[in-house]
C-alpha cells in the first residue's frame, strides 16, 4: 500500500480525482468529514447510548458521545504526530500538498464515528440482535437467506452497522454522509465480510466490517485506496494503516477513562485503583504536585491525563517503528498489544471487567436491554414482512405508523427488509428504545 493512494479525498459519486494541492485550506475535505459526522442524527443519538453504566442517574458517567469525542481528540493528536514523521519520510506527500494536519483530521474523524453503529445498551445490544435471529423468533428466516446474509444477522456487528450508516444510499441521498474514502478506510478496523469465519492471529480477523448490503460500496472504497487483499477465500483485506491509530485512540480511552468512571462511582477502591494507574505514569509523575491534590477526582484526573499522554507516545513510536509491516499487512496486533505497558493495561482492563462491566447495576440493565431489543425486532420485522406479503393485521398497520418515513421504502428481498428494521432499532438511543417498548407492550399511552 502507498500513502498517496491511502490519503484519497474521493467521495461517493466523484467522477474526477480530488487533488490535495487544490483544496481550500480554510475548510479541507477531511475537515468536512468531521463536520458531517457531528451534524448527523446517528452521531447525536450517541448522547443517550451506553458506554459503561447503562442509563446512569449521575451526570458524571461517560456516554458513547462523550467517549467518542474524547477518542477523536486522542486520535487527532496521534494522527498529527505520526503524520509529521511520515511527511519527513515521504517528502513527495508534501509536494502534493499534504500536511500533518491531514493525518490528524482523518484519524480524528474516523475516531469520532468509531461507535456510530453501536445499538442501544452497549455490546449486549449487538448480542441481543444476533441471538434474536440465532435462537429467537428470527431464526425462522434462516432458510430464506444466503449463508452470508444470515451470518450478518446472527453475528450482528456494530462496526459493520456503522459502515452501513455512513455509506447507505436512500432516495435522494446517495452515498450516505459522502465522506472521503481515506476517512472511511481509517474507520474500517475489520475490512472483511462475515463469512468465512476463520479466526487467525491477525487483528483484522477478530470481527467483520461490512454487511452484504454494503459490499459494493466497500469494494469501491478499498479499490480506490489500494488496500491490500488477503490471500484467502472470501472478501477480506488488510487494514488501512491509519485504522491502527483509530483503534489505539479507542483502546487508550476506554482503558483509562472507563477505569476513571469506576473509581469516581465508587465501584473501584481509590487506593487500590491509583496503585495501578501510578504504574503507568511512574516515569512522568510529579509526586509533589500529585500529593498536593486534595480531592479524589483531581488526583484521578491528573493520573488519567498523564496515562493518556504516556500511551499516545507508545502508540506513536510503535506505529512508526513498524510502518513497513503495517503497509504490507503483516503487522498482526493492535499497537497497544505491542507496547511495554501491556501488562499494566491488561491489569486495569481485568479490574474494569470485574468491578464495572460485571457490576449488578450494569448486568441488570443489560438483561432488560436484551428483552427490549428482542421484542422491538419481533414486532417491527413481523409487521414489515406481513405488509410486504399482503397479510398485515390492523395491529401491524398501527405498528408501521410508528416507523419513520424513510424506512417505508419498498424492499423486494427479505434480507434488505430485515436489515432495514435492524438499522432502525440499532439507531435508537437507550431511552428511545425503552419508550418504544413501553408503547408496544401497552405500558405507556
Amino acid at each position: 500500500m502507498n500513502w498517496e493512494q491511502l490519503l484519497s479525498l474521493k467521495r461517493f459519486g466523484d467522477t474526477q480525482k480530488r487533488e490535495r494541492i487544490a483544496q481550500d485550506e480554510t475548510r479541507l475535505g477531511f475537515d468536512v468529514d468531521y463536520d458531517r459526522i457531528i451534524f448527523s442524527s446517528a452521531f447525536r443519538s450517541l448522547q443517550d447510548k451506553t458506554q459503561v453504566i447503562p442509563l446512569s442517574e449521575t451526570d458524571f458517567v461517560h456516554t458513547r458521545l462523550t467517549h467518542s469525542l474524547e477518542v477523536s481528540v486522542v486520535g487527532r493528536t496521534l494522527g498529527r504526530r505520526v503524520g509529521k514523521a511520515l511527511l519527513e519520510r515521504h517528502p513527495n506527500l508534501q509536494k502534493l500538498g499534504y500536511t500533518f494536519n491531514d493525518f490528524g483530521a482523518i484519524v480524528g474523524a474516523a475516531s469520532l464515528m468509531h461507535d456510530i453503529g453501536n445499538p442501544p445498551f452497549g455490546h449486549s445490544g449487538e448480542k441481543a440482535i444476533g441471538e434474536y435471529f440465532k435462537s429467537g423468533n428470527g431464526s425462522k428466516y434462516k432458510e430464506q437467506l444466503s449463508a452470508k446474509e444470515y451470518q450478518d444477522l446472527i453475528d450482528f456487528e456494530g462496526n459493520a452497522n456503522g459502515f452501513k450508516i455512513l455509506t447507505e444510499t436512500r432516495k435522494g441521498v446517495s452515498g450516505g454522509l459522502r465522506l472521503s474514502y481515506a476517512t472511511l478506510g481509517a474507520f474500517l478496523k475489520y475490512p472483511k465480510e462475515s463469512l468465512p469465519k476463520r479466526p487467525t492471529n491477525h487483528i483484522v480477523d477478530k470481527k467483520y466490517g461490512f454487511f452484504q448490503s454494503e459490499k459494493k460500496e466497500f469494494l469501491d472504497i478499498v479499490d480506490d485506496l489500494g488496500m491490500k487483499q488477503k490471500p484467502s477465500s472470501g472478501t477480506s483485506y488488510y487494514r488501512h494503516p491509519l485504522a491502527y491509530l483509530v483503534e489505539a485512540a479507542d483502546d487508550i480511552c476506554y482503558t483509562i477513562i472507563d477505569f476513571e468512571d469506576g473509581i469516581n462511582l465508587g465501584l473501584i477502591d481509590e487506593e487500590f485503583a491509583l496503585e495501578y494507574m501510578i504504574k503507568l505514569v511512574k516515569d512522568t509523575i510529579d509526586s509533589k504536585k500529585y500529593h498536593s491534590l486534595q480531592h479524589k477526582t483531581d488526583r484521578v484526573s491528573y493520573l488519567r491525563a498523564l496515562a493518556i499522554g504516556v500511551l499516545i507516545n507508545e502508540a506513536e513510536a510503535i506505529f512508526l517503528e513498524n510502518e513497513d509491516a503495517i503497509l504490507n499487512g503483516v503487522f498482526e496486533k493492535s499497537l497497544l498489544d505491542k507496547c511495554k505497558y501491556e501488562a499494566q493495561i491488561n491489569d486495569i482492563i481485568k479490574i474494569s471487567v470485574d468491578k464495572i462491566y460485571k457490576s449488578k447495576e450494569v448486568v441488570e440493565k443489560e438483561v432488560a436491554g436484551y428483552r427490549i431489543i428482542s421484542d422491538l425486532l419481533d414486532v417491527f420485522v413481523t409487521a414489515f414482512n406481513n405488509k410486504f406479503d399482503g397479510i398485515s393485521s390492523n395491529y401491524d398497520e398501527l405498528v408501521l405508523n410508528l416507523l419513520p418515513e424513510e424506512y417505508h421504502e419498498k424492499r423486494i428481498d427479505l434480507y434488505t427488509r430485515i436489515m432495514s428494521i435492524c438499522s432502525y432499532v440499532s439507531r435508537m438511543s437507550d431511552s428511545c428504545a425503552i419508550r418504544m417498548h413501553k408503547k408496544l407492550t401497552g405500558n405507556l399511552i
